[in-house]
This record gives structure tokens, C-alpha cells and sequence, in this order.
């Protein structure tokens, strides 16, 4: 299997140059998907500038001055993603991945006490066995939890810190609340949830917003209630 893919065929949430050279890095299988992650060798040269080819990049990332979600990360094609930090020890420089105004990734910088957590949506949950149940996160991660202590619901978000896990804040996918639009053609908008529906049959549940426009569940995540817990870049809202 291929390590590199052409750059012409890059995800459209890359935000990069797509023609001055031919081949770009293939992110590693893992914790995100292809088409919502880059590289982070390509992070580090293409977004940050730290390095002005992928061999020096290479170097930096192997040298263990990168820090992903607050540990180490040697792998120069890690796939990095929504709400990711990343951290520079030696320049005491933090950054979140979070989408623009046109749904691409873009790095959003941050202080050291907002680079100590992320946010994670639930994906889904898992009961196991000890009386325990397992929340499925979208960036991989999993947390168990005590069953009688289980208020979670598929689509809630955790504030969470990094890289213990320790859950700091639970924030409901419910009516009133902030969330970032992460896919389809309102991605990247900022709105305030109006009215989460079920549908009947195979169709997927949906959400409005009281900005005038709905998407589908998986495209929402939760960042906040009166406010978003998250330093927001130039994001748009529905007219």
C-alpha cells in the first residue's frame, strides 16, 4: 500500500496548496478518518511552517518535540483532528484543530491552562463486564464509567482533561446549547440547537437550529451552553 497519495486527490478539508508538488503524506490508519485528519507531518510543515520539507519535519517529530493531546507523538503521519492540541514544549506554543468557515482543518492557538483539555463527543457505548460502561469517543479514546453513574447519551459531549481522561464537565446535545457544524454543506457554522429529532425508520435523526437551517446528528457537536467552552476561529452562521 501506497505511503503517499497525490495531492489533487487530498481531502477538501486540507488546507493546502494542492499544486505545487505532486504527492502529499497519507495519514496513518487510526484515530480519525481520512477525509476529517492530515498527517501531522504535514501539520508541522504545511500549517505551522517549522519545517520546509517533510525530511526536516520527520526530524522535528522524531526528535520527541511534539506533543499530541499532551503526550509524545513520534509517528510523522499521526492523523490529527477535530478539537486535537498540539504542543510545542520548547516554544511553550499550543494549538487546537478545529474547522474554519469553509469546513477545512485549521490550527487555532491557545494558552497552556486550554491546552491541559479537549472536547470528545460520544460516539456510542458499550456495556462490559464489572458492572461498567464503556463511552466510545470520536477520537478513538474510550472511558469507563460506573453504570449507576451512566447519565451519558450517545452525542453528548465530554470536556475531558489530557492526557488522564479525567472528566471535567458533561455538555447535553439539547436545545439551547452551542455546537459546531462538522461536515455537510453547513460545515464549519456555529449555531444554537433548537430541536433534536428522532426519525422514524433508517433515516438519520436530525437536528435543527434556531438559525434557520438542520443537519444530521453525526454533524453535530456540542461545545458549550450559554457560551462555547472553545477559543472559536472565524466560523459562519446560516443565512
Amino acid at each position: 500500500m501506497s505511503k503517499h497519495m497525490k495531492r489533487l486527490t487530498i481531502p477538501k478539508s486540507w488546507k493546502i496548496a494542492k499544486k505545487e508538488v505532486k504527492w502529499a503524506v497519507k495519514p496513518s490508519p487510526g484515530k480519525h478518518p481520512k477525509d476529517a485528519s492530515m498527517p501531522l507531518g504535514m501539520v508541522i510543515r504545511d500549517m505551522l511552517g517549522y519545517a520546509d520539507t517533510m525530511r526536516e519535519a520527520r526530524r522535528i517529530i522524531g526528535s520527541r518535540k511534539i506533543m499530541v493531546d499532551g503526550r509524545v507523538e513520534i509517528d510523522y503521519k499521526a492523523p490529527i483532528g477535530f478539537m486535537d492540541v498540539i504542543s510545542i514544549p520548547e516554544t511553550g506554543e499550543h494549538y487546537r484543530m478545529l474547522f474554519d468557515s469553509k469546513g477545512r482543518l485549521t490550527l487555532t492557538q491557545i494558552d497552556a491552562e486550554r491546552a491541559k483539555w479537549k472536547l470528545v463527543r460520544i460516539n456510542n457505548k458499550t456495556y462490559v463486564r464489572g458492572g461498567k460502561v464503556q463511552l466510545n469517543l470520536h477520537d478513538g479514546r474510550n472511558i469507563l464509567v460506573e453504570r449507576e453513574k451512566d447519565v451519558y447519551k450517545t452525542g453528548d459531549v465530554l470536556k475531558i482533561s489530557i492526557p488522564e481522561q479525567k472528566i471535567l464537565r458533561h455538555i447535553e446535545m439539547k436545545a439551547g446549547n452551542k455546537a459546531i457544524i462538522i461536515g455537510g454543506s453547513h460545515g464549519g457554522s456555529l449555531g444554537t440547537i433548537k430541536k433534536y429529532e428522532v426519525m422514524r425508520g433508517p433515516e438519520p435523526n436530525r437536528v435543527s437550529f434556531e438559525e434557520g437551517f438542520s443537519t444530521i446528528k453525526d454533524y453535530v457537536f456540542v461545545v458549550g451552553t450559554d457560551t462555547p467552552e472553545i477559543k472559536i476561529p472565524e466560523v459562519k452562521v446560516n443565512e
